[in-house]
């Protein structure tokens, strides 16, 4: 990094998330039109098992959370 640039960048108040892209460069993102590719290895098959655990619930506001499937009344399961 030039010694000026540093310098300069050192003397301004920037936002630690300008910071990070000042210090690593900007976030790569690939095609972001790309459908997603699932690999259907050991890992998502763990993942989807410890999810189907869960029932996702919302409040009276509107908010959603997960509750453990064996934490729920047992009418609701």
């Amino acid at each position: 990094m030039a010694l000026p640039l540093k310098k300069v960048a050192l003397r301004q108040h920037l936002h630690p998330s300008l910071w990070a892209r000042f210090l690593f460069g900007p976030a790569s993102r690939g095609d972001t039109s790309a459908p997603v590719m699932h690999k259907h290895d050991d890992y998502e098959s763990a993942s989807e098992m410890e999810l189907a655990g869960f029932e996702v619930e919302t409040d009276a506001q509107g908010h959603h959370y997960a509750v453990r499937k064996e934490d729920l009344p047992k009418e609701e399961v």
